[in-house]
């Protein structure tokens, strides 16, 4: 069930998709200059939602460290994201101003929704972070392990609804691996896909899913609480004092990653010089702030580092898709 393992054992035919070509654009020490007056940051995602409030903090770091002076949000909910990567790709493919933020759920959307679009077009500018996801069941629940979630979801998943974020994102495909990582079933699971993570956590506290997979954040405050418990995290180590679902037998883990993109027609040297802006902005304390409130990992990476990520995650989250046989 592992990425590499997936890639490693398929024929080169079947990876085809949207190489990206390597740029070194990690510059060295920190910018020094104003990037532009205003930039515009593309978000494929509604207010009070992950990939938002990372949006927001970047562009309050560059403007407060002195990189630019103002910053215009532009929300684009649809498709997982697909629409907005097809909206950033049609409009602002030579703008050498506006910034796109986008996740690994964004590019499972892509294949969900067979969207024209992908990543292709777009520049690769730095992953920002990384976090992993975690499993929670309401406290009255009868499930008290993961393996036990597994199970029910295999032998009776129309009673065993899955709260996800989005169709074909991180959490989609996590959930879809735990279900295969037993032995097969009469009937598809069945997931429900609900966008803010203030409304997936209360879908878990009253029941109206029997589990929901996010990220640690989501359900921080009612498992302090007590109105949920977790049963897993899917790092390959424990975390947030919870254990993997790797340590309680299942052969899964998944990790969530986040980062920032520009137009295709950009220069190289102007590439350059939004690393060494991205770069800069996340030593400023109100970004670093926000991943501790967030309970995500700094995963700083550019340059020919992360186009040869970001290429292995296009063909394995592709793959993946295909082969859990995930949809809308």
């Amino acid at each position: 069930m592992q990425r590499r393992a997936i890639l490693q054992a398929l024929p080169a035919s079947a990876l085809a998709f949207g190489s990206l070509s390597p740029q070194t654009l990690w510059a060295q020490g920190t910018a020094k200059t104003k990037l532009s007056p205003k930039l515009r940051i593309v978000i494929p995602a509604g207010s009070r939602t992950p990939l938002d409030e990372l949006a927001r903090s970047l562009g309050d770091s560059l403007v407060g460290i002195g990189l630019c002076d103002e910053i215009d949000y532009d929300n684009k909910e649809g498709n997982g994201g697909a629409a907005c990567l097809a909206y950033f790709i049609d409009k602002y493919t030579s703008d050498a101003n506006a910034l796109l933020v986008a996740d690994s759920s964004t590019v499972g959307a892509l294949s969900v929704y067979k969207a024209v679009a992908d990543f292709s077009r777009v520049a690769p500018i730095a992953r920002l972070t990384t976090n992993a996801l975690v499993a929670v069941v309401a406290a009255n629940s009868p499930i008290k392990t993961i393996a036990q979630l597994v199970e029910r979801v295999r032998s009776n998943p129309k009673a065993t609804p899955l709260g996800i974020a989005s169709p074909g994102g991180v959490e989609h495909v996590f959930a879809g691996l735990l279900s295969k990582s037993t032995s097969a079933r009469a009937d598809e699971p069945v997931y429900v896909p609900i966008a803010r993570g203030f409304e997936l956590n209360d879908a878990a506290v009253s029941g109206k899913v029997a589990a929901a997979i996010s990220g640690y954040r989501t359900f921080s405050a009612d498992l302090a609480s007590g109105k949920l418990r977790a049963l897993g995290v899917s790092s390959k180590r424990a975390a947030f004092g919870i254990a993997s679902v790797r340590e309680q037998g299942l052969d899964v883990d998944s990790t969530n990653w986040r980062a920032v993109f520009t137009g295709q027609a950009l220069t190289v040297g102007r590439r350059a010089d939004i690393a060494d802006a991205i770069k800069t902005a996340t030593t400023y304390d109100l970004w670093k702030k926000t991943l501790k409130q967030n309970f995500w990992d700094s995963a700083l990476l550019a340059g020919a580092d992360f186009d040869s990520f970001l290429d292995i995650e296009l063909k394995t989250t592709k793959l993946m898709v295909q082969l859990l046989k995930l949809k809308v």
